[in-house]
């Protein structure tokens, strides 16, 4: 765990120095999901229990709330309906098939900043109004990437609809960049910051690459195609992985998942350090999980599998590197979560499992109900799981099922938990809640 931590400190200098350990700068946080505070709530109760504030974000979204000193920074849209008979036609167009996908006439993409003391909405700053925007799945949204920032910048992706950069002091659009890809359900990875390079996972139907921008200009800076994928439905070539940055092997990796591909990349010019092939997945979304020179991973769809891959090899280590594989409960969107020697993870059936992270021997499996979309986060020995119905199942990390609490919040959830301070930030449809240890609330519509 401590490994974990110095690890993220070293991130965190690798960012801005504008940016504090304490800081819930992108998605997940610095340390993917670990929680420096750990005197965060564990039992909330209801839906108004120690709520701090509540505050009603306009438009839809599921981008996680980021944090930089005492501002919360989240994406947003709103919708402009199609008419039914265009929407029809639409649909009937779409090469894959319409099963659970929307279609809109025009959508708006923006940010929004709030004041994480008292709620209240700062600024709303539109980036892109996009007509006849890509279609997205019913469970998706316009806005789910999280956005990132360096203390400095707030940098919000929205897939392939649009990547804008705002500076924070004056609130002006720095650049905007659109990087095309047919994504056919909607954007999900999220970006990532190392030095004065933003990262981006663009895996479409029709391309497949990671690229770097210079967050100051948006210019592209290097731009790696995938390896090779070997499929016969041009739909299984998509991945919505965020990726990670790690040390392992001597070198800096950004390591990242596409379909059928764990590859780690040189973050300074883009180049392979290894590849992996870990099965033939797609439509990845869970993002890879790191510990001792070994990365986990979820490989997709239709039949997840967690795969643990050594870090530490060269070229190609598809048949070198596998450590162990594990098949039962395995999630398709939620990311997992390390905890000592144990990592653990929630499945779209509502299971959670751990397993040992050495062996992949099962410890348990518990039916918590629900289905997990949102990543978990881990405070001290407290793990946090949230369903899509906006339940959040407090565990204490072991090799025993152990429920210390179950808590509630009104509305679908999607978004993974963001922290604040000793407080922990629930977004759902259509708030944005701060819950904490306070005895006297007070709330903000």
């Amino acid at each position: 765990m401590l490994d974990c931590f110095r690890i993220a400190c070293c991130l965190v200098l690798g960012v801005s120095s504008h940016v504090n350990a304490e800081d819930w700068w992108q998605f997940r946080g610095p340390r993917n999901g670990q929680v420096a505070e750990q005197n965060v709530p564990t039992n909330w109760g209801g839906a108004t229990d120690n709520k701090i504030w509540s505050t009603m974000i306009p438009g839809r979204g599921w981008s996680s709330p980021i944090v930089i000193g005492d501002r919360i920074w989240l994406t947003s849209a709103e919708e402009l309906a199609i008419e039914s008979s265009k929407a029809t036609e639409r649909l009937a167009a779409l090469p894959f098939g319409s099963k659970d996908i929307v279609v809109d006439a025009a959508v708006t993409l923006f940010a929004i900043e709030v004041n994480a003391e008292t709620g209240e909405i700062l600024r709303r700053i539109d980036l892109f109004e996009c007509k006849d925007p890509q279609p997205i799945h019913a469970m998706n949204s316009y806005a789910t990437p999280t956005p990132v920032t360096d203390g400095e910048l707030v940098i919000c992706h929205f897939g392939a609809q649009g990547t804008a950069c705002i500076e924070i002091g004056s609130g002006k659009i720095l650049w905007k960049r659109e990087l095309f890809v047919d994504e056919l359900t909607g954007g999900g990875a999220s970006p990532i910051l190392w030095g004065n390079l933003l990262f981006l996972a663009c895996d479409g139907a029709d391309q497949q690459y990671i690229t770097a921008l210079d967050k100051r200009t948006g210019d592209v800076q290097w731009k790696t195609a995938r390896p090779p994928i070997t499929v016969i439905d041009d739909s299984h070539r998509r991945a919505f992985s965020t990726p990670i940055i790690v040390e392992s092997g001597g070198h800096t990796q950004l390591i990242s998942l596409a379909a059928q591909w764990l590859v780690s990349y040189n973050p300074a010019d883009g180049s392979e350090w290894w590849r992996a092939k870990v099965g033939n997945g797609y439509s990845l979304v869970p993002t890879p999980v790191f510990d001792r020179d070994r990365v986990f991973v979820c490989t997709g769809f239709t039949t997840p599998e967690m795969v643990a891959v050594s870090t530490t090899g060269s070229g190609d280590v598809s048949e070198s590197a596998i450590l162990w594989r594990h098949s039962r409960q395995v999630p398709d969107v939620s990311s997992p979560i390390i905890v000592g020697n144990e990592i653990y993870f929630g499945s779209a059936l509502g299971i959670i499992t751990c397993l040992d992270t050495a062996t992949g021997t099962m410890h348990w499996q518990h039916r918590a109900g629900g289905k997990f979309a949102a990543s978990p986060i881990c405070a001290g020995d407290r793990i946090y799981m949230t369903s899509s119905g906006g339940i959040t199942t407090v565990l204490k990390a072991g090799r025993n099922y152990v429920e210390l609490a179950t808590n509630e919040a009104i509305g679908e959830t999607f978004a993974s938990i963001g922290v604040y301070q000793q407080s922990l930030l629930l977004r759902t449809n259509p708030f944005l809640i701060r819950i904490g240890q306070a005895a006297n609330n007070s709330t903000a519509f």
